[in-house]
Formats: C-alpha cells, structure tokens, sequence
C-alpha cells in the first residue's frame, strides 16, 4: 500500500479534514494506494502560499537562467526515477508499462524545452513616433496558475502545464485527477528535491467539485488552465469570470482520419490502429472517426477487422499486452451504453461491443477493440467522444463531401487524412477546421508545436514557444527622455 500527502507550501501535509480516498489499479479494482481528499480549504491554502511566493518571495525576479537551472535539474531528476514513474503510471491508469516508459522520455523533453526557453525572450524594441523616447514591449509571468490535469495521461498533460509556467516565472497549484494522483505526487517530489523554494510548487488532491471549484472561483488565482471534458469546461469558464482570469481549455475531441482511394493501403490500416488503440482508446486525440473512400471501403472494413481481432489485451505489465482496461467502472459503463445507442441508431457492429471473456480480466476495466461500420453523420457515436477502444467508419465519395462531414463537429482538435495527391494535401490541409492537421500520418505531436483546439475543443495552445507565451502578460513601457511641457490646460 502507497501512502502519500500533499504538497502546500514546501510540506507534506493530509488534507484538513482529515478525508482519504483509496487510488484503484484499474487491472484487477485493487487498492494501491490511501491519498488525502482535500477540499476548498486545501485549495485555499495552496493559493495563499502560491500568492506569496509569487507577490512577496520573489519567485518572479529570479534569474531566468535560475529558473531554467531548476527545471532542467527536475528533468534530470524524472530521467534518473523513469522506471519508477512509468511504473506508478501503469498502476494507477492500466495502462502499459512501455506506453508509460515514453512518456516518461517526452515528459523529460517538455521540461528541458522551457528550461531552454526560460531565458530566451528579452522583450523587444518598437519604434516610438514621439522624439527622444523609446519603447519595448515585454512579456511579465502572469501571476498564480491553478492547473487541473486529467487522468488519461496524468504526468504528461501535467507537465504541458508545469513547465512553461515555471519557466515564465508563475508560482503553481496543481490538482490532478483524483483517480490518477500517483506521479504528480512523485514529481512534486522531485521538484523538491531539485530545489524549488517553498509555495512555488503546490499539488493538492480531491475531487473537482471542491478543490477545482475553489482554484476557478479564487480571487488570488490568475490563471486557470483544465485539460477535460466539456461540461466541466463551461463550468470553469463561468467560475473564472468572478475576477476575469486567464483561462486555457483542452476540452477533447471527435477527430476524423479521412482515408482517400489512392492511399498507401499497409500504412493507412497501420496507423489507422495506433490513431484508435493506445491506452484503450482514452486519448482526446484518438482517430476513432473512420472516413474511408468507396475504392476502397470494402477492403479496409476486412483488413482493419482483421487487424483488430488480434489485439492482445490485458495487464500493461505483461510484455505481450497491447492494451490495457479502461479507467474506472463509470468509464466503462459510459463506453458501454455508447455502444447500446450506436446500435439503437443503426450502426452495424461486426466486432468486439463486450468484455472480454478471459478470466484471468474479470475484476478489471477491460473492454474489446470494438468496430462499427455503416455509420452516418448524424449518430452519437459519430459526433460525440466515446473516449474508448471503438472505431467507427463512413464512406464517402468525394473530397467536398467528405471535408464537409468531417467539420460538421462541435470539436476541432485534430484531424488526419492520407492521400498521394500533393495538390489534396494542400487543399485538405487548408479545409480542415482543427487545431492539429497529419497529412499521411496520425497522432503525432511534439514539444515544440502548439497543441490545442478550435471550437468547443477549447481555447489556448500548450507546448511550442505559444505554451510559454500563455502563461504571460505583455506589458508596454514608454519611456521619454526629453519631456516637454505641453502648456495646454491654463496655459
């Protein structure tokens, strides 16, 4: 059994009211750990030590290259713990040990970057049209960030969060998902370790409803970033109004994987898999929207099922395992009843829509790669983010008819499509309303482009130089070296 505490101004401590909450291995529904379930009190003091860090302790005046001295030690700090990181990963998300092992490699990127970042933007120089003046415009950190993360990559969206906002100078309070707090915890420790003065870092664990709540509605709190569901979106967009707050939303997304006839046919079922099935599914960009040209339509339902029927899953520790379970019995109940309604509305299943039928998975979150084909625009399963291990897939005909479907979503996170046409890609590229566009490739992403959605998928963009910019606040200074009088009023 783990036992851990929270982090609120350079101590270890449990949560107020004494609460506690047991962390569940989605495997097998074990206990792996008893955490601190914090409320609106924690928060509360979280923000009163972050306010002080930033207002009072100097936490914003530190050098930038201090700043980056820190994080790259924290970087060097996760690469030495990878192992025991990917592990606490795998045990508190089901997922496999090796998928946690490379986010664990990118998360040690992400910090290196805005290290590398921290002390690179001087401000710059505009021309002033007033004689014997000068001006600049420089960009200030923007105060305390309340960060809330979610529990399908927990370590990794924290740290597209954490990063840049320690880079710009910013104190920090971080609520992860209540059901996936493992490796935030295990890296606030390391960011003691490495060195961060006390209240710069805060982690406080507890459900949204409390500690969320309070970090949206707070006063003290300047900057709100969630990575989440919708519903929970609006509701933070309407607390943050209370003072005005910077808010940054990833909100999910329904992201199409548009396949043309001309097609390299090998790849396109290849990454059609991976764009689906890493992590069972639970990945806001996951290509679950299949759109597939009628050359080819027939044949791709074949080899994909094909394909799919030989997914291994099970426990992420298992070398063999290809996919791991689901997050939560709620998850998997929400799965499920998606796929009653697919079938309700039509949609032909010809593959999975169950648990799997091995023993040895009885007591955990599993659920089968599951295939619908025949699908059309306007079903739920089509337009409404399953967050699970299930494909859909239309046909279409041609290129206009397809790129209209495809932005017919209330999300605009991401897209694909595949193509060997040069002039499609161009045209498609460009037709195409979603944050991220992969010509002849899915879900790929690196720290050094923006991230982030059009339309209800949010507002904001995290990584590249953009992620660092979000967390500041561009200020204007004039100066006059020869002022004059201007002998206007009573003059």
């Amino acid at each position: 059994m783990i036992r851990k505490q929270m982090y609120i101004d350079g101590k270890w401590v449990d949560a107020a009211s004494g609460n506690k909450r047991e962390v569940l291995n989605p495997f097998d529904a074990s206990v792996i750990a008893e955490v601190p379930e914090g409320d609106r009190e924690d928060s509360r003091a979280a923000i009163s030590a972050a306010r002080r860090a930033f207002d009072k302790d100097g936490w914003p005046q530190t050098p930038a290259v201090e700043r980056a001295r820190l994080l790259f030690k924290l970087a060097d700090l996760i690469e030495r713990d990878r192992e025991e990181l990917a592990e606490l990963e795998s045990l508190d998300t089901g997922k496999t040990v090796e998928e946690s092992r490379w986010d664990m490699d990118d998360i040690a990127g992400i910090f290196r970057y805005f290290a590398g970042l921290a002390d690179k933007d001087g401000g710059e120089v505009i021309e002033s049209p007033i004689p014997d003046s000068t001006s600049t415009v420089v960009r200030e950190p923007v105060g305390v960030c309340g960060q809330i993360s979610p529990w399908n990559y927990p370590l990794l969206q924290a740290s597209w969060k954490m990063a840049p906002a320690l880079a710009a100078g910013c104190t920090i309070v971080m609520k992860p998902s209540e059901i996936t707090p493992l490796t935030t915890i295990k890296v606030t420790e390391l960011a003691e370790e490495a060195g961060f003065p006390k209240g710069v870092i805060n982690t406080v664990l507890g459900p949204g409803a409390e500690v969320g709540a309070e970090l949206s509605e707070n006063n003290d709190v300047d900057l709100i970033s969630f990575t989440g569901g919708i519903s929970t979106g609006k509701t933070i967009m309407r607390a943050a109004a209370g003072n005005v707050k910077k808010v940054a939303l990833e909100l999910g997304g329904k992201n199409p994987n548009i396949i043309f006839d001309d097609a390299d046919f090998d790849l396109v079922i290849d990454y059609a898999l991976n764009g689906v099935f890493f992590h069972a599914g639970q990945i806001c960009s996951a290509g679950t929207r299949i759109m597939v040209q009628d050359g080819v339509y027939d044949k791709f339902i074949a080899a994909l099922k094909e394909r799919m029927e030989r997914i291994v899953v099970g426990n992420g520790f298992d070398e063999k395992t290809q996919m791991g379970p689901l997050i939560s019995a709620e998850h998997l109940s929400k799965v499920e009843s998606y796929i009653e309604i697919a079938k309700e509305e039509g949609a032909q299943l010809v593959l999975g829509g169950c648990r799997p039928d091995n023993p040895a998975l009885q007591k955990g979150y599993f659920y089968m790669p599951t295939l619908f084909v025949n699908c059309e625009n306007d079903m739920r399963i089509v337009q409404e983010e399953v967050f699970g291990p299930v494909i859909t897939v239309e046909r279409f005909k041609t290129e206009e008819e397809v790129i209209e479907r495809a932005n017919s979503t209330i999300y605009g996170l991401s897209a694909g499509f595949w193509t060997r046409d040069p002039d499609r890609i161009e045209r498609v590229s460009k037709a195409l309303r979603f944050g991220t566009v992969w010509a002849n490739d899915f879900n790929v992403y690196f720290v050094q482009a923006p991230w982030g959605g059009y339309k209800q998928s949010g507002f904001g963009r995290e990584l590249g130089r953009i992620g660092l910019e979000e967390y500041t606040e561009v200020k204007h200074i004039f100066r006059n070296h020869k002022t004059t009088p201007l002998n206007w009023f009573g003059a």
